[in-house]
């Protein structure tokens, strides 16, 4: 199993808000190693999960708590070959059980930690869906945790629209027009109209 090993320079953890912020930074550094576009595209689902919750007005903290989980939401990929990565969605039946480790796989790289026990569910949940279609629990509508909802959206719309591969990257507006259909379905419809109207 993955262990994560962060190197802990006197006083960096005295406050939990700084110590997330050590982690988040050492994994995103991790990730950037790893692969540049899975590290921008990180950055991207971060953003758009921030202007998500804010539309919404959630609390600044759940706020804070949804923008970490957000950066890391694809850390399990660490684990995932890249050439694997640079085929998803298009992936085999091997490919796709494989694939799918990697929400469960990225929470279990940093359950350990205490500063982190806020975000796991977001982490180890944003590939659920709203109809229970999802994975890696099947889980349905409220039973998703708001943070995982809102990360789900903001991940499907920069896959969309910035796909690891130029060649299947579709417009804005067709990105829009498709979580708008799975409004209610696949996405939470309160998430996907305070996104749209964030998006404008």
């Amino acid at each position: 199993m993955f262990m994560l090993s962060l190197m802990q320079p006197s006083g960096l953890y005295e406050l939990e808000k700084d110590s997330l912020e050590a982690i988040s930074a050492q994994l995103l550094q991790m990730i950037q190693m790893k692969s540049y576009h899975l590290y921008t595209h990180s950055i991207q689902v971060s953003n758009y999960a921030v202007s998500i919750a804010a539309k919404m007005g959630l609390p600044l903290n759940e706020i804070e708590q949804i923008r970490h989980a957000a950066l890391l939401h694809d850390v399990g990929l660490l684990m995932v070959p890249n050439a694997l990565i640079q085929k998803s969605p298009y992936l085999n039946k091997q490919e796709m059980s494989k694939y799918k480790q990697h929400a469960a796989s990225g929470a279990n790289m940093i359950e350990n930690y205490p500063c982190c026990q806020q975000i796991l569910p977001y982490i180890r949940y944003h590939h659920e869906k709203w109809d229970g279609s999802g994975y890696p629990k099947h889980l349905r509508g409220a039973n998703i945790p708001l943070g995982a909802r809102i990360i789900a959206v903001a991940d499907y719309y920069d896959t969309t629209v910035n796909p690891s591969t130029e060649f299947w990257a579709k417009t804005k507006a067709k990105a829009k027009e498709e979580l708008f259909s799975a409004s209610g379905s696949l996405f939470d419809p309160d998430v996907v109209k305070a996104f749209i109207d964030v998006l404008g």
